[in-house]
């Protein structure tokens, strides 16, 4: 039950379309189904890692470092505005350059959005504010009692699931729609999602480096 409700956690804290899910659908309409995917997969296992973080109740470390989050979160507001830059630059793959592309080695993408998750330590926030619910003192208590892992791997396994789930689902759908859209359309969802890729980074770099100023 405890890996259920941190699935559905998962799922939700994943399925709200910000900048990673741009970047898929982006990524699943100019290259494919599994460029989409691992592009989700990287944000599943990032949310994974949050997630197990947050069940073993170190939500502290980032709180007590406030300038770390605040550099991470510039950073990652930087990459998105050169990931938007680089986005705009595509032209729409044509029949033999997708299926060319369809054999390129997808770990980039999965790299790319692992890291860019990551780049952002206030997710740990929202796993730790929905963890309170899933924590051990919502599981059975006694003597047989699951404890210690048996508590937080199906929570953090849980997590992931979820979210992967999510990105599946997205990627497959945008995938399935790819042939059936002339370029000329794909080439402005291409452009709609820098726009909004860029315009994330752009109030993530504002938001962090105004916190740094009143830190320092």
């Amino acid at each position: 039950m405890l890996f259920v409700k941190a699935a559905a956690m998962g799922f939700c804290i994943a399925a709200p379309v910000g900048a990673i899910g741009m970047l898929c659908i982006q990524r699943s309409l100019s290259r494919g189904f599994c460029s989409g995917f691992a592009t989700g997969i990287g944000a599943a296992c990032a949310d994974a890692v949050y997630g197990l973080l947050g069940a073993l109740g170190v939500a502290g470390v980032v709180t007590a470092l406030p300038m770390l989050t605040v550099v991470l979160k510039a950073a990652g507001g930087a990459f998105l505005v050169w990931m938007a830059w680089t986005i705009a630059r595509e032209a729409p793959a044509a029949p033999a350059a997708a299926r060319e592309t369809a054999r390129a080695p997808v770990t980039r993408d999965f790299l790319t959005t692992f890291a860019l998750t990551l780049s952002n330590p206030l997710t740990i926030l929202s796993f730790i504010a929905a963890f309170a619910a899933l924590g051990p003192m919502s599981v059975p208590q006694g003597e047989y009692a699951p404890t210690g892992w048996l508590v937080v791997a199906p929570m953090a396994t849980g997590v992931f699931a979820g979210s992967a789930v999510w990105w599946l689902f997205l990627s497959g759908v945008t995938a399935a729609l790819r042939t059936k859209l002339p370029a000329a359309f794909t080439r402005g969802i291409s452009l709609l999602s820098a726009v909004a890729i860029a315009a994330f980074g752009v109030v993530q770099m504002v938001t962090g480096l105004a916190r740094l100023a009143r830190l320092v």
